[in-house]
């Protein structure tokens, strides 16, 4: 068949032009489902016929939408996210589902495909570019010939491969906005894990890529998390089940207590003049995973996607909240020196300055500068920074997703809930910059103490001595510091108690910092809290941490 419009032979022919006449029946407004199919382009003829769908492709927010048929509302809808490294075959598994939605069967010779098989996208190819950071597939219309339900189906393309992690950041952002924004994605019904059916052990990129997305989730969805098997011969997929116990992956069990997981074969576009016998054990191999994944997903109970957002926000939260900690640690601790110094200058030089009243020493005198975001800490370059001008603190960065500091997810009820006053959005900017606590050598006298101190105290405070008054601020200093600790606490806490996965990576880098600080303070109680924490790292938790370090030392040669 020459390349050109799609004209679909045999049964399938027949199919389509059913579900066409069915949906006019239905529903007034699926016409534009005669023009979806027809206007597919062949991609390759042979056995089978590969077409190309023609989706109708909408960006919404940071996001990609791509839709095949037309929406009924008065019809169900199942929606699946899938989560695999690069190379996993999610590309031919969506393709697979979309075939199996629109009731494609072996004997039908015709394939049609999506999205762009991962090994052989080219320059060039009419296929679907999977660009965005989050894709979204929607598949319309078929409900009745295979499934009584039209399909969504969410795709990371990309996440955990070379482009760094400032790429990865930012699809957890997005999906965040995918999950709460008006016209995103409110419910789901499966989270798909997917990997290769010969995988040995969850790979240091696979651990980093299933631990990042599931640091995402709250507790509720621990029942809808299924294993995906690609690349199966039909054989109980010991390895890959031995892989995920491992790793301590949460997900739905069987009555044997083990993963639940389905089958799938990813060769059903592949020319069959050879071997089309083993060509077709195959696709009975993931037809029958097809069928069973389906049922599950009709049976099991969906989850709002508002214990989602819950997650993100407190994580979102204990990382602003942390980074401004340790800023305001360090800014404290650099106060504090900067006082002792000075006490010992008064001590020190306390006769000369009797007989001059302008004899002067030298101290390090802790300022605020603002510099040019960079790769950091952790080799990200953030795109921007939400800061308060009054309090001189950052509060949110990376801040990939808020256009001004009002819409940025440290903000509640009107007030920022980082900086040391709280301050409203009006007193915050979002820019290139963050601020850092530096010192430099000043020169200082006794008079120029006491104005300053003095200007500062309240009208008791101002009958103390300046020694006093330099041992009151640095207690001072030190309870503040105490209370920013247990507000960190208190966020860890409480991812405990709604989080899926508690010690992901995005908590578990904060752990040490806190212990430390726990341990300083001698609080025994929080102290045990953080360590028993700490002590659940499992093989999965530390096989995503080497990943992560690998991509950090990457990024820090590459910016070099």
């Amino acid at each position: 068949m020459a390349e050109g419009v799609l004209r679909p032979s045999g049964s399938f022919k027949d199919k389509l032009e059913k579900i066409i006449k069915t949906s006019r029946i239905e529903n007034k407004n699926t016409s534009k489902l005669s023009h979806t199919i027809p206007n597919s382009t062949v991609i390759a003829s042979g056995s089978p016929t590969l077409y190309q769908l023609r989706p109708k492709r909408q960006e919404f927010g940071t996001m990609t939408r791509l839709t095949v048929g037309e929406k009924n509302v008065n019809k169900t809808n199942r929606t699946v996210l899938l989560v695999g490294e690069t190379g996993a075959g999610k590309s031919g598994l969506i393709n697979a589902l979309v075939n199996y939605t629109m009731g494609v069967t072996f004997e039908d010779e015709d394939w049609f495909q999506l999205v762009e098989d991962e090994k052989k996208g080219q320059a060039g190819s009419q296929t679907v570019s999977q660009t965005s950071d989050v894709m979204v597939y929607e598949i319309f219309g078929f409900e009745g010939q295979t499934l009584p339900y039209s399909l969504t189906i969410i795709d990371t393309p990309g996440f955990g491969d070379t482009r760094g992690i400032e790429h990865d950041v930012n699809t957890n952002q997005r999906l965040f906005d995918l999950f709460r924004s008006e016209d995103g994605v409110h419910e789901l019904h499966a989270i798909g894990l997917v990997m290769k059916a010969s995988d040995n052990r969850l790979s240091d990129r696979l651990s980093y890529v299933f631990d990042s997305v599931m640091s995402l989730f709250g507790k509720n969805v621990e029942k809808n998390i299924v294993a995906l098997i690609t690349h199966s011969n039909g054989r109980n997929p010991k390895n890959a089940l031995q892989a995920l116990e491992a790793a301590n992956v949460k997900c739905s069990r069987n009555q044997k207590n083990q993963p639940v997981y389905f089958l799938f074969n990813n060769c059903q576009h592949e020319d069959r003049a050879e071997e089309p016998e083993c060509l077709k054990n195959a696709a009975q191999i993931s037809e029958r995973g097809m069928r069973g994944f389906t049922d599950f997903l009709e049976r099991i109970a969906v989850r709002k996607m508002e214990k989602t957002v819950e997650v993100l926000n407190e994580r979102i939260n204990l990382t602003a909240s942390i980074q401004n900690l340790q800023e305001r640690i360090e800014l404290i601790e650099i106060k504090q020196t900067e006082i002792r110094h000075t006490q010992q200058a008064l001590k020190r030089h306390q006769q000369e300055m009797k007989k001059n009243e302008n004899f002067t020493f030298h101290v390090d005198e802790v300022y605020k500068d603002k510099e040019p975001l960079s790769r950091g800490k952790w080799g990200l370059f953030y795109a921007g920074a939400v800061c308060c001008t009054d309090c001189e603190e950052n509060c949110h960065y990376p801040c990939t997703m808020a256009r001004t500091p009002k819409y940025c997810e440290v903000m509640k009820r009107g007030r920022c809930t980082v900086c040391t006053n709280k301050c409203p959005p009006s007193a915050h900017v979002r820019e290139k910059w963050i601020y850092v606590a530096k010192t430099r050598r000043a020169v200082k006298t006794e008079t120029l103490l006491k104005l300053k101190y003095e200007s500062n105290k309240r009208e008791g405070q101002k009958k103390l001595s300046l020694l006093e008054n330099l041992e009151s601020e640095i207690k001072q200093l030190g309870a503040e510091k105490s209370q920013l600790l247990d507000e960190s606490y208190q966020h860890v806490v409480r991812l405990e108690q709604i989080a899926l996965n508690v010690t992901s990576l995005s908590t578990f880098v904060h752990l040490d910092f806190l212990i430390e600080k726990m341990k300083e303070r001698g609080d025994t109680g929080k102290l045990q809290k953080l360590q028993e924490m700490k002590s659940r790292e499992n093989e999965g938790t530390r096989s995503a941490l080497v990943y992560m370090m690998s991509k950090l030392k990457l990024a820090e040669k590459t910016d070099k």
